[in-house]
């Protein structure tokens, strides 16, 4: 497995990345393009191809924050699904980044939700709150009740998601 990192909205990976990041997330989990492409170039995120047997199979979107990194989205694209390769993901996630917050909807929601927390837990992740609130990503977005995920137990949640607000959501 392949982790490359994407530094250019004109990458040509990115099209497969977008196309199926509009439909794989609903409309208030994710930005608009415009509010995308920019991140391609931001000195504190990476978005990363992830590569299997030389075939693009999903990406991340990272953010390196102050002690820890927050994964915004991560996603394995549907037709590599079920084949135990976010797994593998989770495990370099973890190789290379010993600290991570993610965000996920609260398994009670859907099966698909439960999933991804049986998914995550598996993996390594704690629930470390449950009444989070992913700020809204922009105009006509609603903010949305998810709850945040860890590898590790933070020192301080509040400075956390003050932090995730002020740079992720910005």
């Amino acid at each position: 497995m392949e982790f490359l990192q994407i530094t250019s909205s004109d990458d040509y990976r990115v099209e497969k990345i977008y196309s199926s990041y509009c439909t794989s997330f609903p409309e208030d989990e994710r930005r608009d393009w415009e509010k995308l492409a920019p991140l391609f170039s931001h000195p504190k995120v990476k978005i990363v191809s992830v590569l299997h047997e030389s075939e693009n199979i999903g990406y991340l979107i990272l953010w390196e924050l102050s002690n820890y990194t927050f994964v915004e989205h991560f996603e394995v694209f549907e037709e590599f699904r079920s084949r135990k390769l976010g797994s593998h993901i989770t495990k370099y996630l973890f190789e290379n980044y010993p600290r991570i917050i993610l965000e996920i909807e609260p398994e009670h929601l859907s099966e698909n939700a439960a999933r991804r927390y049986a998914f995550y837990q598996r993996n390594g992740f704690s629930l470390i709150d449950e009444m989070y609130v992913q700020p809204s990503y922009g105009k006509g977005k609603k903010p949305l009740n998810l709850w945040l995920l860890s590898n590790y137990t933070p020192e301080n949640l509040k400075d956390v998601k003050d932090e995730i607000y002020d740079i992720v959501y910005h």
